[in-house]
């Protein structure tokens, strides 16, 4: 219930917020030297959200295309449709002219794909899996559409040797939990000085055994279902594979959790003894599963984190914050939060290499549903520039 609060509606809101306080303040319109450059609306933005945060992930889309002036057409995932239809409800009951808002339910192989190659769409906004925005992006193409992609991650928490151990690991395991693991951005690779390994499963194991899997209805609990029987299934393989791998199981694992018989619940789970070229260590789990991987020394450390396919999030835990900026400005990744920073909605969220194209939130979000025009203007003359003599 308290993910559910904070997490999916209350940074839904904290992103409404954040783009009316930006129109006060944005300039569409600025002068460089004879010329008026203007950003102006991109045209019709197909919004393509995905489940696991499916208020959020709509918002972050609708909002800053309406900031910038462009009509939306969503599409939300087929297993949580239910708050787009009342986000629906809501730009009626506010009076949004007919057009302005649309939603277009259904399968992705249907709808995405139409509004994908639909020469009426100007911009595609796409969240969800790297091989289907692959999809995405290839379709759009054919149109030469906009295309912005958020896609998954592998992302990495990286404690520095001089951190307080404590707080990074369990901070880290909580990261890793939030939303039974499926979210894109979280760390699910904790990377620790060896000589510290002990120390950081010891807090590792008591911290994923202090959150409570159950009915997400109840307020003690911390993990509910994933949401699928198909998305159980995945993730059991992935840790069912990872053990024959070799890997050590700190906490959780594959038996289900003890008095829940049924539901697609899996129990916080912990690796390590693992490569780091492992399967669970490179590919997106999108369940409830932390992999630990010792170091040597910094360098190895960033080349650790920098050694996926992926780049969309990531953290930083250092004795002081100019230590930890130092490394952040060395890893790959659109977000690195140091010693456990709070979210901005503000601030820009995307990914590097195969995490996606384009930025959400902020005035970058909002630059991604604008076309910009040079207008020049003779009234408009840059003076000529001065140069002495000697």
């Amino acid at each position: 219930m308290s993910t559910s609060r904070s997490s999916h509606v209350g940074q839904a809101l904290a992103v409404l917020d954040s783009y009316a306080d930006l129109l006060e303040t944005f300039d569409f319109e600025e002068r460089v030297e004879s010329t008026r450059v203007l950003r102006e609306p991109a045209g019709v933005v197909a919004a393509i959200t995905p489940w696991n945060y499916p208020l959020y992930q709509l918002l972050a889309k609708v909002a800053p295309a309406l900031a910038a002036g462009c009509p939306v057409v969503a599409k939300p995932a087929e297993l949580t449709p239910l708050s787009a239809f009342i986000v629906a409800d809501a730009a009626e009951a506010i009076g949004l002219p007919p057009g302005v808002f649309n939603l277009v339910p259904g399968p992705g192989s249907e709808v995405g794909e139409l509004l994908s190659t639909h020469p009426g769409v100007d911009v595609v906004s796409f969240t969800g899996s790297t091989g289907v925005g692959r999809r995405v992006a290839g379709m759009a193409a054919e149109t030469v559409k906009r295309v912005c992609l958020e896609l998954g991650g592998k992302s990495a928490s990286l404690v520095l040797p001089g951190a307080d151990v404590e707080p990074a690991v369990s901070a880290t395991v909580a990261n890793v939990m939030v939303n039974s693991g499926q979210t894109c951005a979280a760390w699910t690779r904790l990377l620790v000085p060896r000589s510290e390994i002990d120390q950081s499963l010891a807090v590792a194991e008591a911290a994923a055994r202090q959150h409570v899997v159950g009915d997400p209805r109840h307020e003690a609990t911390d993990l509910g279902p994933v949401i699928s029987a198909s998305q159980r299934r995945s993730v059991l393989n992935y840790i069912a594979g990872a053990m024959v791998e070799g890997a050590s199981l700190v906490s959780g694992g594959i038996a289900r959790p003890d008095e829940l018989g049924v539901g697609h619940y899996v129990r916080p789970t912990v690796l390590t003894g693992v490569s780091p070229q492992s399967r669970i260590a490179q590919e997106e789990v999108f369940g409830p599963v932390l992999v630990v991987l010792p170091y040597a020394d910094v360098d190895e450390a960033v080349v650790l984190a920098n050694a996926t396919s992926y780049g969309l999030a990531g953290s930083v835990w250092g004795a002081d914050d100019g230590q930890a900026f130092a490394v952040a400005r060395r890893l790959r990744t659109g977000r690195v939060d140091l010693n456990g920073a709070a979210w901005n909605p503000s601030a820009p969220f995307g990914g590097y290499k195969q995490s996606g194209t384009g930025r959400e939130l902020g005035r970058w979000g909002m630059e991604e549903f604008l076309e910009i025009k040079s207008v020049q203007v003779p009234g408009l003359q840059a003076p000529v520039a001065q140069h002495s003599s000697r």
